[in-house]
C-alpha cells in the first residue's frame, strides 16, 4: 500500500483538503470539489440476480478500475462502505476479493472512519429526544402515531418488534432498522451540503398526529444538534485498491431495503479527479441499478455513460436449474436456461438508453466452451462482452474489459430518460417499476398499502419517487424464483415515508428492514491473533 497523502497526490487532492486516519485512510474536505469540473466519465458496474453462487460486483468493479489504470487511464472508484451487519453475519467483508480489493480491508469492514455509528448515533438522538418529547406532553403526537425507530448496525431479528416506556403513559410498538436501512444513512448519501442535509433532516416526517397531520423532525429542535454528529461523517473517505487505484468509499445503503447508492459527494469527487470514475450499485439492476437511476440521478442530475452487468457461469447456471454443489461441472444446458436471468436485467438497463457492456467474472472451474455460450448470447444481443479475471490478475485481468467499456462509450450522452414522472400517481409508478424492469404482470395493494397512499397523498407526499424494498434472490417478490420468472404479480404490503431523503419507501413480500444472523453467522470465523492481526472477515 502506498502512504494515502500519495494516493491524494496522484488526485491533484493538497495536503490542506484531507484529514488524516493513520497514513492508510483519509476523509476530504468538501473544499476539494470547490471550482473543479466533473470531467469524468461515470461508469455504472451492475450484475444479474445474485446467487449462493456469487458474483463478485464489488470484486469486478475494483478489478475494471485497475484495468483501466493498467490501460493508462485517470481512473477513481466510488463505493459504499460496508455494513457490519452483514460482515458478521452472512456475505462477510464487502471489499472485494483476490487481487482486487481495498485496503485497508478490515478497517472499512469494521469500524472505518466512524461514519456509521455518526448515523446511528444521530438516529438514535431523534429517537430519544421523540420520546422524552412524548414523556413531558410538549409535542402533538400521540405514541402510536409516532414512526421513527430506533437503528442499529447488525443483524438482530430479535430488534424488529420491541416496546418502549414499558408500564408508562407513552409505552408504544416500535423497533429497530439496521444503520444500512435509516433514512439519516440515505439522506447522507444524498446531500451535497452541509445546508443540503440541515434542510433534509429537519424534513424527515417523525410520525403522523391524530388529525392524519405530518409531524417533522425539525420539531423536535435538535438539527444542530444532528448536524454537529454528522459533520465529519459528510466528507468521503479516501483509501485504495490493492494496485493503488484511489477510492472514494462512502456511505452504505443496502439496496433491498434501501437505495443502494454510494454518496453522491463521493461520487463527484471521483468525477472531478479522474477521467473515469467508476462507481457501483446494490444487488442486481432491478434494484440497485433502477435506484441509481430514479432516485440518486434524478436527485443530482449525475448520468451514466455506459453501464457494466457482471455475470458468472456459476451463478446463470444456478439461474438455469443446476443445484448448488454442481455447478463447478459443465453443464450447457443449465447454462443456457440461465442466460434468461442476464437478458431480464440487460432489458431493464435499457429502458435507460446507455450502452451495455457484459463483463463475466471468471472462476477457477470455467471452461472455455461455456464461457462462449455467453460470448455468443452477447453478440446475438449486439452486447459488448469480456471475460475477466479480476480476482486472480488484478488489473491485468481486466484490460480487456476495460477496452471494450471505453469502446462502449458515447461521445455524447443523450439525457437521461426516466421510468415515471414525479407527477404520476404512486400506482402509476410501481406498475412502471414492476412491469418495465421486474416483468411482472401487474401490482396488488394491501388495503393497509391503500391506507398509507391516502395519508400520503393527503399531504402532498405522493409526487416522491419509489425506493423498492423487495427480495434480492429474485426479480419477482418470491426468492425462491430464480432465473427470470413470468406470469406473477408484486404484491406491496405498506409503505414508509422517507421525506428527508426525498423517497417513498415501497415494502413487498416479506422484506425486514433489519436483516437476521443465519444459523452459523461469519462471526464465528473471525479471530484476533495474540499481535493484533485480524482474521476471517
Amino acid at each position: 500500500m502506498q502512504d494515502i497523502a500519495e494516493i491524494a497526490r496522484s488526485l491533484h487532492i493538497p495536503g490542506n483538503h484531507l484529514t488524516w486516519y493513520g497514513n492508510d485512510k483519509a476523509k476530504v474536505s468538501l473544499q476539494a470539489l470547490k471550482d473543479r469540473p466533473q470531467r469524468g466519465k461515470l461508469i455504472l458496474v451492475s450484475a444479474i440476480t445474485p446467487t449462493l453462487a456469487g458474483e463478485g460486483k464489488t470484486t469486478m468493479s475494483i478489478g475494471l478500475a485497475q484495468g483501466l489504470k493498467k490501460a493508462g487511464q485517470s481512473v477513481a472508484l466510488a463505493l459504499r462502505q460496508p455494513s457490519m451487519g452483514p460482515v458478521f453475519g452472512r456475505k462477510g467483508g464487502a471489499t472485494g476479493g483476490g487481487r482486487s480489493t481495498l485496503q485497508p480491508s478490515n478497517s472499512i469492514n469494521l469500524h472505518f472512519t466512524g461514519d456509521f455509528h455518526a448515523v446511528t448515533s444521530a438516529h438514535n438522538l431523534l429517537a430519544s429526544v421523540i420520546d422524552n418529547q412524548l414523556y413531558n406532553d410538549q409535542t402533538r403526537l400521540k405514541p402510536e402515531g409516532v414512526l421513527w425507530k430506533r437503528v442499529l448496525d447488525v443483524n438482530d431479528r430479535a430488534l424488529r418488534h420491541v416496546r418502549t416506556s414499558a408500564g408508562k403513559g407513552t409505552e408504544r410498538s416500535t423497533g429497530f432498522d439496521i444503520t444500512a436501512a435509516s433514512e439519516v444513512m440515505a439522506i447522507l448519501c444524498l446531500s451535497e451540503s452541509l445546508q443540503d442535509l440541515s434542510n433534509r433532516l429537519d424534513r424527515i416526517v417523525v410520525g403522523f398526529r391524530p388529525d392524519g397531520q405530518p409531524a417533522f423532525a425539525k420539531e423536535a429542535r435538535v438539527t444542530g444538534a444532528l448536524l454537529a454528529i454528522l459533520r465529519d461523517a459528510l466528507e468521503p473517505n479516501l483509501v485504495q485498491s490493492v494496485e493503488g487505484v484511489p477510492a472514494f468509499v462512502h456511505g452504505g445503503p443496502f439496496a433491498n431495503i434501501a437505495h443502494g447508492c454510494n454518496s453522491i459527494l463521493a461520487t463527484r469527487m471521483a468525477l472531478a479527479h479522474a477521467d473515469y470514475a467508476v462507481t457501483e450499485c446494490g444487488f442486481a439492476f432491478d434494484l440497485g441499478g433502477e435506484k441509481f437511476m430514479s432516485i440518486k440521478c434524478r436527485q443530482s442530475a449525475l448520468q451514466p455513460e455506459a453501464i457494466v452487468i457482471v455475470a458468472t457461469v456459476r451463478a446463470l447456471k444456478m439461474h438455469g436449474g443446476a443445484p448448488l454443489n454442481t455447478l463447478a461441472y459443465p453443464d450447457k444446458a443449465a447454462l443456457v436456461a440461465g442466460l434468461d436471468n442476464l437478458a431480464a436485467h440487460l432489458d431493464g438497463a435499457a429502458q435507460f438508453q446507455r450502452p451495455a457492456i457484459v463483463a463475466i467474472n471468471r472462476f477457477t472451474n470455467d471452461n472455455d466452451e461455456e464461457l462462449e455460450i455467453i460470448h455468443e448470447f452477447c453478440r446475438s444481443r449486439n452486447v459488448p462482452c469480456a471475460t475477466a479475471d479480476v480476482y486472480g490478475e488484478g488489473g491485468d485481468g481486466a484490460i480487456e474489459l476495460a477496452h471494450a467499456v471505453m469502446a462502449a462509450l458515447p461521445t455524447k450522452s443523450a439525457p437521461l430518460p426516466f421510468l415515471y414522472e414525479l407527477e404520476d400517481s404512486i400506482e402509476q409508478k410501481l406498475h412502471a417499476i414492476a412491469t418495465r424492469i421486474y416483468g411482472a404482470d401487474e401490482v396488488q395493494l394491501t388495503e393497509t398499502a391503500k391506507q398509507k397512499i391516502a395519508l400520503f397523498r393527503k399531504n402532498g407526499f405522493d409526487r416522491l419517487p419509489l425506493c423498492m424494498a423487495k427480495t434480492q434472490n429474485s426479480l419477482s417478490d418470491d426468492a425462491a424464483k430464480l432465473g427470470r420468472p413470468r406470469g406473477f404479480t408484486i404484491t406491496v404490503r405498506d409503505f414508509e415515508i422517507a421525506h428527508g431523503a426525498g423517497f417513498i419507501v415501497v415494502l413487498t413480500g416479506t422484506m425486514m428492514r433489519m436483516p437476521a444472523l443465519p444459523k452459523v453467522p461469519a462471526a464465528e470465523r473471525i479471530q484476533v491473533s495474540p499481535d493484533g492481526q485480524i482474521t476471517g472477515i
